[in-house]
């Protein structure tokens, strides 16, 4: 089945700009980071400070953007339990044939 061009495809993936912006914040710091080494060029230990501290801030933020995201793409379903009586009516009736084969 193929669906027509001009149809409704959806919302698309809820993921996919939160990625895209964790990506682009860790080559964000990544840059600043390389940029900012007191041994290729010297300057005020402020500015070297500075221009660390924001890019590790870069890269944390992008870091946990992207494993929020791989988390909720990859990670398992949100299932409550106890909620669903099939799945609570066969979990006792396996605990009744465990209880009833032990003696």
């Amino acid at each position: 089945m193929n669906p027509k061009p001009y149809e409704s495809h959806g919302a698309g993936d809820p993921t996919a700009v939160p990625a895209a912006l964790g990506l682009g914040l860790l080559a964000v710091g990544g840059w600043l980071l390389t940029t900012a080494r007191p041994w290729q060029k010297p300057g005020h230990p402020l500015t070297l400070g500075l221009g660390w501290a924001a890019s590790g801030v870069l890269l944390v933020c992008g870091l946990v953007l992207l494993a929020r995201c791989v988390r909720t793409v990859h990670g398992r379903p949100d299932t409550e339990t106890g909620t669903d009586p099939d799945v609570n009516a066969g979990a006792a009736a396996a605990q009744a044939t465990t209880a009833d084969t032990e003696d």
